[in-house]
């Protein structure tokens, strides 16, 4: 009798009424291999498309494939660029000055085209006492509004030499006052009140003072403070020359610097402060002066920067530690107004 075989939709198990063979299973150690490589190629292709970035973020392929670009470099600071407004130190002097006890600095120079017509030793620094005070009505006047009231606190009272006074402690004034104070009288006090409104603090306006100075290319000057009394203040003709050039061009400064005396409203009896400059050539009524401002210490001896307009021509004397700056500087523009810039 024959048997039956029993149907089955199993392709790996046969039932017959043979004697039983073994039962056959694929091989599994193939399976493990299989699925070890998928495993493998599917975590290659996961780091591939996530970017394998260490903050876990996704990244598409076309961005992770493109590095970000580098900044652009930074040029590196010009070495000893000119000043905007420097002088011209290329041509000869046009005249020759024979001075008996010369001073240690000096240039005579063209103000409108920047031309030197005389110099001696130009680029030696040199203390400049309260020509310091250049700088400092160039930063107030850069900073400030000319309707502004400075609050007048106790650091306009710690100074030494020359001062305006009078200055009233917890007020506000007028800071056309106190620019007339700093330039025509040369107050110290005035100085130090103005650098404390235009920068919050003296020290930040002394950095403010250096940081302007490095960006107009004056190599040779260096400030201490807003008014000059230290000798730490220094600077060349030539530099003082490019900042005179510069407080001329703004006509708030310009306006200050041509009169022989200020009259201001103030805060203190009798309403009004005089301000009277101290140029000699103005106070001696020296023809077509228009500027320029006074120093001295006893490092600095005396200094001055004067300003001169005739004939359609405007030409200025830098003096550093003169013995006669008044009589020094009437001669040199004797002979400069007979050459031709």
């Amino acid at each position: 009798m024959r048997s039956r075989r029993r149907p089955t939709n199993s392709p790996f198990i046969a039932v017959s009424s043979r004697p039983r063979r073994r039962l056959r299973l694929p091989n599994w150690r193939g399976f493990v291999a299989l699925f070890l490589l998928l495993g493998v190629a599917a975590g290659i292709a996961w780091l591939v498309l996530a970017g394998g970035g260490r903050d876990g973020g996704r990244v598409p392929v076309s961005a992770a494939s493109t590095p970000p670009p580098l900044p652009a470099p930074v040029p590196p600071p010009a070495p000893n660029r000119p000043a905007p407004a420097a002088v011209s130190l290329d041509a000869e002097d046009a005249f020759e000055a024979k001075l008996k006890s010369p001073p240690r600095g000096a240039l005579v120079f063209d103000v409108d085209s920047g031309r030197v017509l005389w110099r001696r030793n130009e680029r030696s620094p040199l203390p400049i006492a309260s020509l310091t005070k250049i700088m400092t009505a160039l930063l107030v006047a850069e900073r400030t509004d000319p309707s502004d009231r400075v609050r007048i606190t106790k650091t306009a009272l710690f100074f030494e030499g020359q001062a305006v006074g009078n200055l009233p402690v917890g007020k506000k004034v007028p800071i056309e006052a106190l620019l007339h104070g700093a330039l025509l009288t040369s107050g110290n006090d005035a100085a130090l009140a103005l650098a404390e409104h235009t920068s919050g603090s003296v020290a930040r306006f002394v950095a403010l003072m250096n940081r302007r100075a490095g960006e107009l290319g004056l190599t040779c000057t260096r400030f201490v403070s807003p008014h000059g009394l230290e000798p730490g203040n220094r600077s060349c003709a030539a530099d003082l020359a490019a900042l005179s050039r510069l407080l001329l061009a703004k006509p708030r400064l310009a306006r200050v610097v041509r009169k022989s005396q200020g009259i201001q409203r103030f805060p203190i009896a009798g309403g009004k402060l005089y301000t009277t400059n101290t140029n000699p050539l103005l106070l001696s009524g020296y023809s077509g002066t228009i500027g320029l401002k006074t120093g001295y210490t006893r490092e600095a001896g005396r200094c001055f920067i004067a300003v001169v307009r005739r004939g359609g021509r405007t030409l200025a004397a830098v003096l550093l530690h003169s013995p006669d700056p008044g009589g020094q500087a009437r001669r040199l523009f004797s002979q400069a107004f007979r050459t031709r810039s």
